[in-house]
């Protein structure tokens, strides 16, 4: 079950890829900009903006979960929903202000993809990265994807939050080329009450994955009331270094780009601050304690 299937991107790995956004993810953040990644099924997308006021024929479709408010605005009751009353409902819609999220796939249909951007790969150095959602939450797709990859020679990455059980890891260790993994708290109570996940899981992940000699690049969202202070980014970035050779931190400053996709899937959205600017104190702070720490340190990346 997959998301989107972005090409030519340069943000997720080196050179230009092909990033694969697999649907399921173990952690619940408040600040996660890829909601439509959390549940691993299709989702209903309704966009009110580009709804036909008086149109009203998805409520003729399926009139026990769509209705009109007094308003003669479309709400739709989504708690029950089948993936074939969210398809007639997309189908139906003139606008489209109805979409469907999320999709099934097979590892042919993505390898017909990767095959046509393999002139790119080989000029830039690029190839495909896994992300979600959480890729570790399908294992045996994200498996499958990476031995295809492999057997083609192409560069494979996965973003990952590192929230699985190790043997899910470990299975894959050999098909990655390098991992983009998650270090987004070192406490606990903090972590917990804003992902729901166990942090202690994680950092075990990540210290057996630097101790397997994979190639690793930390990734540090910095959320305003999370984890966006000096103390919190010292107490990472020291987590980082003392796990062994790392080498590089990705320092990622919170954004709202993501914000409306959650109007879109008819949720709120719990994290609502003011971006942290990329010129702010706190991102050179804690760019130079990362560089003190002798880790490559890039703002974005």
């Amino acid at each position: 079950m997959i998301f989107n299937v972005q090409r030519y991107s340069t943000h997720d790995g080196p050179g230009i890829r092909t990033v694969v956004f697999l649907k399921g993810c173990s952690l619940e953040c408040r600040w996660c900009q890829n909601p439509e990644g959390r549940l691993r099924k299709r989702e209903l997308f309704f966009n009110q903006e580009t709804c036909i006021v008086g149109c009203h024929l998805c409520h003729q479709l399926n009139p026990e979960h769509v209705e009109q408010n007094s308003g003669g605005l479309i709400v739709i009751n989504r708690s029950t929903l089948s993936d074939s009353m969210i398809e007639q409902l997309a189908e139906i819609c003139p606008s489209k202000a109805i979409s469907v999220c999320g999709e099934n796939s097979s590892v042919e249909e993505v390898r017909e993809t990767i095959l046509r951007d393999l002139p790119f790969y080989r000029r830039s150095g690029g190839g495909i990265t896994l992300s979600g959602g959480e890729p570790f939450a399908q294992p045996e797709f994200a498996r499958a994807l990476l031995e295809t990859a492999r057997t083609l020679g192409i560069h494979t990455a996965v973003e990952t939050c590192l929230f699985a059980p190790w043997k899910v890891i470990a299975d894959c260790l050999p098909m990655v080329d390098l991992f983009l993994a998650d270090i987004k708290h070192v406490d606990e109570g903090q972590f917990r009450s804003w992902t729901g996940g166990k942090l202690e899981t994680i950092l075990e992940n990540f210290r057996r994955l630097v101790a397997s000699g994979a190639s690793v690049i930390a990734r540090v969202p910095l959320i305003p009331d999370f984890n966006a202070d000096h103390k919190s980014i010292v107490q990472i970035i020291d987590f980082i270094t003392d796990c062994g050779h790392v080498g590089e931190v990705h320092l990622l400053p919170y954004h709202t780009l993501g914000k409306n996709k959650y109007a879109l899937l008819g949720r709120s959205y719990e994290c609502d601050r003011e971006p942290l600017r990329k010129d702010s104190e706190l991102l050179s702070f804690a760019q130079e304690y990362a560089t003190q720490r002798d880790l490559v340190t890039v703002i974005g990346g």
